[in-house]
């Protein structure tokens, strides 16, 4: 009997900054940090089995419920941009997982193992029956699936904004 690998991580997304991202101080403005995070995100649903094709056969879909994103660098216009995907958990009816953004080189490069991102996020994702209106658990081979793509989260997961002026 043979023991199944893992299965292989998901995809690098690739990104070029677009003059009309760029803003007023010079630098991608943060809605299209959110867009590039959802491009990445669809790219998840379609590594993993979400895919229109079973959205349109079964009238399911994921739906972002939470987001908690870092500004972390500035990105300029031009800059390549290179997106990790990492699944945290997943359950019959959620998902949690992370976006890590990075500026690279060239427009399909890798990630430097010695790269900081220039932004994150984090997001809490729920599984929906459009038609019913409702959540509704994965199919096991998806869910199944997301489990197995689980990682360990990143040291900067699982936080919340602080409060301000910080209470004593």
């Amino acid at each position: 009997m043979s023991e199944s690998l893992p299965p292989e991580p998901l995809p690098l997304l690739h990104r070029t900054v677009r003059p009309e991202w760029i803003d007023y101080n010079g630098h991608m403005s943060e809605a299209f940090y959110v867009l590039v995070f959802g491009y990445a995100t669809d790219a998840m649903m379609i590594e993993t089995g979400l895919h229109a094709g079973y959205r349109e056969s079964t009238g399911c879909s994921l739906y972002t419920v939470e987001a908690h994103i870092r500004y972390l660098d500035d990105v300029a216009e031009g800059a390549h941009l290179a997106v990790r995907t990492r699944i945290l958990g997943a359950d019959a009816k959620k998902a949690r997982f992370t976006h890590e953004l990075y500026v690279v080189d060239e427009p399909d490069a890798e990630i430097p193992a010695d790269a900081t991102p220039a932004a994150t996020t984090e997001l809490l994702a729920l599984h929906v029956d459009q038609n019913a209106g409702r959540t509704t658990p994965f199919p096991d081979p998806i869910r199944d699936h997301l489990t197995a793509l689980t990682e360990p989260a990143p040291q900067w997961a699982g936080r919340s904004i602080a409060q301000v002026p910080k209470e004593s």
